[in-house]
């Protein structure tokens, strides 16, 4: 049965929602308790799968034959350099989205994705170090994929500064997703600086044309890893959509009756 219900926007026109459809969450008054419930899930599936990813990547996976025990920073370090990639383009595709067709809660989405990408940027930073400098013998050099990826923590910081520095809502969401799809470019040159350029980095262990050239265990590790980080990607920015909303959305009626039911 379809029904429509008004929505007070920011501004203080009605706007009618369908909730016939799933494009009833585009709204950020019907996303937020949506957001709300999946949370739990999204939390608790992380700390399971991470528990369960360092447990194999430090007590189970065999020690390597040429790098030793300093190869286990790879449990930490991959599955952040790929959700530092990943992020960004997700974020991109939001920001690209609100850009597109206007819509409030992709600009949302976008900012809410943002913190994180930019944590996993310097986690992937910073445990490359670690890695490099039984390996490389230096903390930093620069190459072709560390310098990319500190670019790629650069845009985090940019958007993020963007956005913060324009009053505006509306206009601060536009200004960053010119920036956020402009810098798209730098992903592909993350990812293929080992074939292009030649760089200290290893090239690539896991590779969608080949099979993986690491253990079974140490793969499956990593993999698992790669889930847990998800999952909290997922966890962390609904919780900061559900912030962000609030903040937006603070001089709408409904947003007024949850904060005086939950006082």
């Amino acid at each position: 049965m379809m029904y429509v219900t008004p929505e007070n926007t920011a501004t203080g026109q009605d706007r009618f929602v369908d909730h016939s459809s799933w494009f009833k969450y585009s709204s950020p008054q019907t996303f937020f308790p949506l957001a709300g419930k999946l949370v739990p899930w999204f939390a608790v599936a992380a700390l399971l799968l991470a528990a369960a990813g360092l447990y194999i990547g430090f007590f189970v996976a065999p020690t390597d034959s040429q790098q030793g025990e300093a190869y286990r920073i790879i449990f930490i370090h991959v599955p952040a350099a790929w959700m530092s990639m990943f992020i960004y383009v997700v974020m991109a595709f939001w920001a690209g989205v609100g850009l597109t067709f206007n819509t409030r809660l992709s600009g949302m989405m976008a900012s809410a994705l943002a913190p994180t990408g930019a944590l996993f940027t310097f986690l992937a930073l910073w445990s490359g170090s670690l890695w490099g400098k039984p390996t490389w013998g230096t903390w930093w050099v620069w190459e072709a994929r560390l310098t990319s990826e500190l670019i790629l923590l650069f845009l985090y910081f940019g958007f993020m500064a963007l956005q913060a520095a324009i009053d505006d809502p509306r206009r601060a969401d536009k200004a960053g997703a010119v920036l956020a799809l402009t810098g798209v470019i730098n992903i592909p040159i993350i990812y293929f600086s080992v074939q292009w350029w030649n760089t200290l980095h290893q090239g690539a262990s896991v590779s969608l044309k080949s099979a993986p050239t690491m253990a079974a265990t140490m793969f499956t590790g990593m993999l698992v890893m790669v889930l847990a980080l998800w999952m909290y990607s997922i966890a962390a920015s609904l919780m900061r959509v559900r912030c962000i909303i609030l903040e937006r959305e603070r001089d709408s009626q409904w947003v007024a009756e949850y904060m005086s039911s939950h006082k």
